[in-house]
């Protein structure tokens, strides 16, 4: 049995996918960029110098830092106006403190957005996990495993005694490389495209993930689409 569940944050606890486009969007064109929505498709989950620096570079220009620095300022601009929580995030974690599974979040993210929607947007400041990982917290983010894989480090327990809980294909391959059973939610991806990547479980959003969904069962063996830890 799972005795702890690891959250993503972007697209599983909060709605901020919308956000983070939006201000990639604009960000990008302060560069030259005119990049479109589903040019970042491919880079969800794996980390905004990923995100940004992707795009960049699908439209010929060199990721520099301050593509970054500046999709940050925009992003924390439009957050009070178009964060928000998915329904039933906030009860799960009550409910998984009050069975005694510790939750944590690993995020690809960057601390300053972790922490800015975890207090404003989910209303359960860092603290109130027993432990959070972001993308300045290892050297490689998802799809590679370190950041479950330091996450379960810090709680002080195996791979297989974690569950994690996804929404991008990008995340669902990180977990199961790292050895740990995946619940994903089908609120960025098609459900077909999560079960295809690895994940042991769909449901369509986190309102519908039971308690008995994360602590069910070892984890299936990671998929055959998923990169190695030494890849």
């Amino acid at each position: 049995m799972n005795t702890a569940v690891l959250f993503d944050m972007d697209g599983v606890l909060v709605d901020s996918e919308p956000i983070i486009n939006a201000a990639a969007i604009r960000a990008l064109a302060e560069f030259g960029v005119e990049a479109r929505p589903e040019d970042f498709e491919p880079f969800v989950g794996a980390g905004e110098d990923r995100y940004v620096g992707g795009v960049a570079e699908l439209h010929g220009k060199a990721y520099v830092l301050e593509m970054k620095r500046r999709t940050y300022d925009w992003y924390l601009k439009l957050l009070p106006g178009m964060g928000k929580a998915f329904p039933g995030a906030k009860n799960l974690v009550e409910l998984l403190h009050q069975h005694g599974i510790a939750c944590a979040v690993a995020s690809s993210a960057d601390r300053v957005k972790v922490e800015a929607n975890l207090r404003s947007v989910l209303g359960v400041p860092p603290e109130g996990f027993a432990a959070l990982v972001t993308g300045e917290d290892v050297v490689r983010r998802k799809p590679h495993p370190d950041i479950s894989l330091e996450a379960a480090r810090r709680l002080g327990l195996s791979a297989e005694a974690c569950c994690v809980v996804e929404d991008a294909i990008n995340g669902v391959q990180a977990a199961k490389t790292a050895g740990m059973r995946c619940v994903a939610v089908a609120t960025s991806f098609s459900a077909e495209s999560l079960a295809a990547a690895g994940a042991d479980l769909v449901r369509p959003a986190i309102a519908e993930i039971t308690v008995d969904d994360l602590l069910a069962g070892p984890p299936t063996a990671p998929s055959p689409n998923a990169q190695s830890a030494g890849s």
